[in-house]
């Protein structure tokens, strides 16, 4: 017995775009079998997620500097030298 999916409320949203992103987008629909608004939602989630995960660091880092903890110098040095 197949399950019924819930309609999931769309808008439409406009915006402009250069020539050259739009053949892109087409392009890598086309690849893909997709349709545009596949790809185009796919990246929105994919940039959402990415901002949801930045806020959430930001936030920690500022909670975590009012609780006074932060990292030391020799911490810092070896985070930016790579060891």
């Amino acid at each position: 017995m197949a399950m019924a999916t819930k309609d999931i409320e769309k808008d439409v949203v406009t915006f402009r775009i250069p020539a050259q992103k739009r053949t892109e987008l087409d392009r890598i629909a086309g690849e893909s079998l997709r349709d545009r608004s596949f790809v185009l939602n796919e990246a929105v989630d994919a940039y959402l997620d990415a901002k949801h995960w930045q806020i959430a660091h930001i936030e920690k880092g500022l909670k975590d500097a009012k609780d006074g903890r932060f990292a030391s110098a020799p911490d810092i040095e070896r985070a930016y030298r790579g060891q």
